[in-house]
């Protein structure tokens, strides 16, 4: 069983177990509570009351953080010769199509966004096997399938996210870093959260959010009031 530290043993005493904070209280907590020595990710965890197993209450969706995401987003684009210069200059780390078709079979996946067109993606049907467990494969429903390349990867540089529920009913989300000033996490936890509402499936009944813990790396999780993002 890994030790507790010090510091761990102070940051769980500051959480009131059985508290369920405002977003604002939340967020100004999580950054009390870090104390890794590098800039900690700052992660939500949403319970729905859905059933993920039936295609009429999959929750899925994309949402762009006002304040970013804190981290530098690695995009392929891939893409003809006639769009990679437009997805050169919008921001793409990566930009081409053949040879980056080659790597990614040969199992080099060192991107956090792929980002194509509508006449490629028959050429990533067989690398699903690598990209679809990595959640690297475009998909038109994220924005990752376009033909407007240059808005994709500038919208995934400013911070859009894409999220869907597991298989347990949770959507795990990274929504900054722990240096963000607590009034950009919340805002960041805020956009998601609103969300994340409006994308209630009609079949769900009850109450939609059932429960919210917001935590960083290696932090305690920290309860949200649920009610006003209830559905």
């Amino acid at each position: 069983m890994a030790k507790v530290t010090k510091k761990q043993k102070e940051s769980r005493a500051k959480v009131e177990s059985k508290k369920e904070y405002s977003l604002k209280e939340a967020s100004a907590l999580i950054k009390d509570i870090t104390s890794t020595n590098f800039d900690a990710s700052v992660d939500i965890a949403v319970r729905l009351n859905v059933d993920p197993r039936k295609a009429n209450q999959m929750v899925r969706g994309v949402v762009t953080l006002p304040h970013g995401t804190g981290k530098d987003v690695k995009v392929l684009a891939l893409v003809t010769p006639d769009k990679e210069a437009e997805a050169t200059e919008a921001g793409a780390d990566y930009v081409g199509l053949d040879e980056y078709l080659d790597k990614i079979k040969g199992g080099w996946t060192d991107v956090d966004v792929i980002i194509t067109m509508p006449s490629v993606m028959g050429k990533l049907g067989p690398l699903g096997r690598v990209l679809g467990p990595r959640g690297l494969m475009p998909n038109p429903k994220t924005g990752t399938v376009t033909m407007d390349v240059a808005k994709a990867v500038s919208d995934v540089k400013a911070g859009k996210i894409d999220f869907k529920v597991d298989k347990t009913g949770i959507i795990h989300a990274a929504i900054g870093k722990s240096s963000f000033d607590a009034d950009k996490i919340e805002g960041n936890a805020n956009e998601l959260l609103t969300t994340l509402v409006k994308l209630k499936p009609q079949t769900a009944k009850g109450v939609y959010i059932k429960s919210i813990f917001m935590s960083s790396t290696m932090s305690p999780s920290v309860q949200i009031d649920a009610k006003n993002f209830a559905g």
